[in-house]
Protein backbone atom coordinates (compact mmCIF):
# COMPACT_ATOMS: atom_id res chain seq x y z
CA UNK A 1 0.00 0.00 0.00
CA UNK A 2 1.82 3.05 -0.82
CA UNK A 3 0.14 7.15 -1.06
CA UNK A 4 1.68 9.39 -3.39
CA UNK A 5 1.18 13.60 -3.07
CA UNK A 6 2.29 16.50 -5.53
CA UNK A 7 2.94 19.46 -3.11
CA UNK A 8 3.13 22.78 -6.12
CA UNK A 9 3.48 26.38 -5.86
CA UNK A 10 5.20 29.69 -6.36
CA UNK A 11 9.01 29.47 -4.48
CA UNK A 12 8.83 31.08 -0.94
CA UNK A 13 5.27 29.19 0.15
CA UNK A 14 6.50 26.90 1.90
CA UNK A 15 6.19 23.81 -0.88
CA UNK A 16 9.59 22.16 -0.31
CA UNK A 17 9.45 22.55 3.54
CA UNK A 18 5.83 21.13 3.63
CA UNK A 19 7.23 18.20 1.92
CA UNK A 20 9.74 17.53 3.86
CA UNK A 21 7.92 17.82 7.05
CA UNK A 22 5.60 15.44 5.22
CA UNK A 23 8.40 12.37 4.42
CA UNK A 24 9.75 13.26 8.06
CA UNK A 25 6.59 12.35 9.39
CA UNK A 26 6.01 9.35 7.84
CA UNK A 27 9.61 8.78 8.85
CA UNK A 28 8.25 8.84 12.39
CA UNK A 29 5.76 6.00 11.53
CA UNK A 30 8.31 3.65 10.02
CA UNK A 31 7.19 4.24 6.50
CA UNK A 32 9.57 3.98 3.32
CA UNK A 33 9.63 7.38 1.74
CA UNK A 34 10.69 9.33 -1.15
CA UNK A 35 10.87 13.08 -1.48
CA UNK A 36 11.71 14.42 -5.13
CA UNK A 37 11.87 18.23 -4.97
CA UNK A 38 11.81 20.26 -8.86
CA UNK A 39 12.53 23.94 -8.73
CA UNK A 40 13.91 26.54 -10.84
CA UNK A 41 16.85 28.95 -10.12
CA UNK A 42 14.91 31.52 -9.33
CA UNK A 43 14.92 31.61 -5.01
CA UNK A 44 11.37 33.36 -4.68
CA UNK A 45 8.73 33.48 -6.84
CA UNK A 46 9.37 31.00 -9.42
CA UNK A 47 7.32 27.26 -9.68
CA UNK A 48 8.14 24.53 -6.89
CA UNK A 49 7.10 21.26 -6.26
CA UNK A 50 8.27 18.51 -4.60
CA UNK A 51 6.26 14.57 -4.98
CA UNK A 52 6.50 12.89 -1.71
CA UNK A 53 5.70 8.88 -1.87
CA UNK A 54 4.89 6.85 1.23
CA UNK A 55 4.50 3.43 1.40
CA UNK A 56 4.67 0.25 3.64
CA UNK A 57 6.73 -1.38 1.13
CA UNK A 58 9.77 -0.33 -0.76
CA UNK A 59 9.20 2.16 -3.25
CA UNK A 60 10.07 1.43 -6.94
CA UNK A 61 10.11 5.05 -8.11
CA UNK A 62 9.88 8.61 -6.68
CA UNK A 63 8.01 9.47 -9.76
CA UNK A 64 4.06 10.40 -9.20
CA UNK A 65 2.40 9.97 -12.56
CA UNK A 66 -1.61 9.91 -10.95
CA UNK A 67 -0.65 11.32 -7.36
CA UNK A 68 -3.46 10.32 -4.68
CA UNK A 69 -3.55 13.83 -3.93
CA UNK A 70 -2.72 17.48 -4.67
CA UNK A 71 -1.54 20.34 -2.52
CA UNK A 72 -2.08 23.60 -5.07
CA UNK A 73 -0.66 26.73 -3.58
CA UNK A 74 -1.03 28.35 -6.79
CA UNK A 75 -2.71 29.10 -10.41
CA UNK A 76 0.15 27.33 -12.36
CA UNK A 77 0.05 24.59 -9.95
CA UNK A 78 -4.11 23.41 -9.90
CA UNK A 79 -3.58 24.13 -13.98
CA UNK A 80 -0.08 22.15 -14.64
CA UNK A 81 -1.50 18.93 -11.78
CA UNK A 82 -5.52 19.09 -11.30
CA UNK A 83 -5.62 16.28 -14.30
CA UNK A 84 -3.24 14.14 -13.21
CA UNK A 85 -5.20 13.35 -9.58
CA UNK A 86 -6.32 9.91 -9.32
CA UNK A 87 -10.21 9.63 -9.17
CA UNK A 88 -11.78 9.67 -5.76
CA UNK A 89 -8.18 11.41 -4.60
CA UNK A 90 -7.46 14.76 -2.68
CA UNK A 91 -7.24 18.29 -4.04
CA UNK A 92 -6.15 20.58 -1.35
CA UNK A 93 -6.13 24.25 -2.95
CA UNK A 94 -4.96 27.69 -1.66
CA UNK A 95 -7.78 29.92 -2.35
CA UNK A 96 -5.32 32.94 -1.46
CA UNK A 97 -3.61 32.52 -5.01
CA UNK A 98 -6.54 30.49 -6.67
CA UNK A 99 -9.84 30.73 -7.53
CA UNK A 100 -12.15 27.77 -6.58
CA UNK A 101 -13.90 28.39 -9.84
CA UNK A 102 -11.01 27.03 -11.62
CA UNK A 103 -11.33 23.51 -10.28
CA UNK A 104 -12.75 21.46 -12.99
CA UNK A 105 -12.97 18.03 -11.50
CA UNK A 106 -15.92 16.48 -9.67
CA UNK A 107 -14.88 13.33 -8.80
CA UNK A 108 -12.07 14.63 -6.07
CA UNK A 109 -12.60 15.46 -2.35
CA UNK A 110 -11.84 18.87 -2.30
CA UNK A 111 -10.63 21.41 0.81
CA UNK A 112 -10.14 24.64 -0.38
CA UNK A 113 -8.85 27.25 1.87
CA UNK A 114 -6.91 30.71 1.93
CA UNK A 115 -3.70 29.43 3.35
CA UNK A 116 -1.19 32.50 2.19
CA UNK A 117 -3.81 34.18 4.53
CA UNK A 118 -4.19 32.06 7.92
CA UNK A 119 0.08 32.03 7.75
CA UNK A 120 -0.09 35.80 7.75
CA UNK A 121 -2.28 35.61 11.19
Amino acid sequence: MYYDVVLSGFGGQGVLLMGDILAQAAMLENRHVTWLPSYGVEMRGGAASCTVVISSQKIGSPIAESPHGLIAMSRPALLKFQDKIKSGGLLVVNTSFVQPEMIVRNDLRIICLPASEISCQ
